[in-house]
């Protein structure tokens, strides 16, 4: 019933081009729905299946469709305090195996499945049609309930979509040509996401001893600091060797998995976007600052 799904590349900036379509980048997991014999399977693109952790749209709740489909779409949580599509409430949902813990969340944290893309029909494998002719397809279809949407899309304007995403504070945007196939388990050139970066500075305090890490630390409005995170991304050799060659006198200490170091050099990374718990979510390095 898993169909590995289809990656896409980073593009480099916004672009507009009139072979692509635009839609809103979903800040969730990854979902393909596959309905066979009246029975509904869920897993996430790594295939782990996650059936029983969205009642809502798994078929307990009179959820299926009238034939067999596999759908391939993101699932989404808003935040009741501030209606924007937040992340952690998805993976709350998503890491929740207690049934009783899965039906509070239900009222709680209800998700949305957004449906972007429609692989399989009645019996008909759709990954090799264009796919304006599988949005076409799926457009046709009724939605079994208010918990399953499809995913808005323009056509060639990706530079202005861009601009409301970042307005909205919202994760991107991706970029389809119009003509393209279903690349099922490939990341192509065809889809590509322009992420919405936010930047922070921070400071280094401290390095993995066994694979690459940098502690990342921020000032409190006390003055003292408190962790962000660590990172993995975007350090090149050279930046490597640079922060190694000076590091030695800032050790303060070091236990198992860390050596500390007092917090004297500074980088600019790019993320996701802070987190709750007010960590740096996906950090990349770009640059030290001096």
């Amino acid at each position: 019933m898993f169909i590995s799904p289809m990656l896409l590349e980073t593009a480099a900036a916004p672009f507009s081009d009139s072979r692509y379509i635009y839609e809103p980048k979903i800040d969730g997991h990854r979902l393909i729905y596959a309905q066979e014999s009246a029975k509904v399977k869920l897993f996430t693109r790594h295939n782990n299946e996650c059936t029983r952790q969205y009642p809502e749209i798994n078929g307990s709740t009179s959820a299926a469709f009238p034939h067999d489909i596999t759908l391939d779409g993101e699932i989404a949580c808003v935040d009741p305090q501030t209606g924007a599509i937040n992340f952690e409430s998805v993976m709350s949902r998503f890491q929740a195996k207690r049934a009783d813990k899965i039906r509070r969340l239900t009222v709680e944290l209800p998700v949305t499945y957004v449906i972007f893309d429609i692989l399989r029909y009645k019996g008909e494998d759709l990954r090799s049609r264009p796919l304006m002719e599988r949005k076409e397809i799926l457009a046709s279809l009724t939605m079994p309930n208010a918990h399953f949407g499809v995913a808005p899309y323009i056509e060639g304007a990706g530079e202005a979509l861009f601009a409301q995403m970042e307005a909205r504070a919202m994760e991107g945007v991706v970029a389809k040509r119009k003509d393209s196939v279903y690349e099922t388990g490939k990341r192509s050139a065809q889809w590509q996401k322009i992420i919405n970066w936010t930047y922070a500075d921070v400071y280094l305090s401290g390095y993995k001893k066994g694979e690459f890490g940098w502690l990342a630390s921020v000032p409190t409005d006390s003055g003292r600091m408190r962790p962000a995170g660590v990172i993995e991304f975007g350090v090149s050799p050279t930046h490597k060797k640079a922060f190694y060659g000076v590091v030695k006198p800032l050790i303060t200490g070091e236990d198992r998995d860390f050596v500390y170091v007092e917090p004297r050099i500074r980088a600019r990374v790019k993320i996701r976007n802070w987190t709750r718990a007010g960590m740096l979510r996906s950090p990349v390095f770009t640059e030290f600052i001096v």
